[in-house]
């Protein structure tokens, strides 16, 4: 037989297991949610739409200026140019012409012909054209040459043609009487502006006699003056 003291231990043992396990349970059903805390007792909700954006802010105050920045290098030294307006060039030309010129002189004006020269920075382009003869017995030289108001061009130099004959055969040179249509042409700088008398000329060579001379014979001769830009 039990005695009293360990009955009263089993009665209480029994007693006490089923409360303990009911503690147990109660315990396990309501487990603290460790959000409770962030969200209070309820759910957290759905993110909302998002805002629009807010008016623009005011302008701030002006920064300080800076610092000025030190001289740059000193440029090359440049040119100056002038501009020159000029008129368009107009063509100034003129021909003067003889039939049958027939001129038999040895020495002097052959012809002449007036022209108005324009500029004074032009050249003259000058040319005769004609028949020339040179006739002697010994040997001789003829020059043919252009003059502006009475000189010779210098603009670069003298505008001529010769006719040198040799001695050839004694039988022969009393009768050698050939007339060849030739030209004499060329450029003249350096002539002013204005009323320009142009001629042509006929004269001896250097260190040699002249002949019997003949310009013009039988056929047309011609003078031709034309103004050009440099």
């Amino acid at each position: 037989m039990m005695s009293p003291l360990v009955a009263r231990l089993l009665l209480l043992v029994c007693l006490a297991l089923p409360l303990y396990g009911v503690e147990k349970v109660r315990n396990r059903g309501y487990r603290k949610d460790p959000d409770a805390d962030k969200f209070g007792s309820c759910m957290q909700g759905p993110a909302g739409t998002p805002g629009r954006d807010g008016n623009p802010g005011a302008n701030g105050i002006p920064g300080t200026p800076g610092i000025p920045g030190r001289d740059g290098l000193k440029g090359e030294k440049g040119e100056c140019i002038s501009e020159i307006f000029e008129e368009p060039w107009r063509p100034n030309y003129k021909q003067c012409a003889w039939n049958s010129l027939n001129y038999g002189i040895d020495l002097g004006k052959v012809a002449d012909c007036t022209f108005t020269k324009l500029r004074s920075d032009s050249a003259l382009r000058v040319l005769f054209s004609g028949s020339l003869r040179l006739k002697c017995k010994n040997a001789c030289c003829q020059r043919w040459y252009f003059t502006f108001n009475g000189a010779e061009c210098t603009g670069p130099l003298p505008i001529e043609s010769i006719i040198y004959l040799d001695q050839g055969s004694p039988e022969l040179n009393s009768t050698i009487n050939i007339h060849r249509t030739s030209s004499v042409e060329g450029l003249c700088e350096g002539v002013k502006a204005g009323l320009v008398d142009v001629a042509v000329w006929v004269g001896t060579c250097a260190d040699y006699p002249r002949g019997d001379a003949s310009t013009g014979w039988n056929s047309v001769s011609r003078i031709i003056i034309e103004e050009l830009p440099k």
